[in-house]
């Protein structure tokens, strides 16, 4: 891969990564608190109120941190938007993680030059 593609694809995924933590940081706080997804369905059924007692997910590592779309123990006000960001960065490092694993797999299979690609 050419310098040029490298420092093009860097600036892509810092731009991209950027734009996702501006959102979950800044814009989270003025998302809606009414019922969406499963929770609304739930509700519009009337299903809401048979919920286990002790479900299945109040045992995953990470639910005495979370709690819904906040994390616990910290002030309201910024509860939600620490949340976006640990939840973007977390998912932004999996995702590139996966992506180097993969692509590494598939170069090593692989006879076709990248570079030849470039415009």
């Amino acid at each position: 891969m050419s310098r040029r593609t490298q420092t093009r694809n860097r600036a892509f995924i810092l731009t991209g990564l950027g734009t996702a933590l501006l959102i979950a940081v800044f814009l989270s706080p003025f998302a809606s608190s009414n019922p969406d997804g499963l929770d609304r369905v739930s509700q519009d059924q009337k299903f809401d109120t048979k919920a286990a007692e002790n479900p299945p997910a109040h045992k995953l590592p990470f639910y005495s941190l979370f709690d819904e779309y906040a994390l616990r123990g910290v002030p309201q006000g910024i509860a939600t938007p620490l949340a976006g960001l640990i939840g973007t960065l977390a998912t932004f490092g999996l995702a590139w993680g996966a992506g180097k694993v993969f692509v590494k797999g598939s170069q090593s299979n692989s006879t076709i030059d990248p570079d030849s690609f470039e415009n």
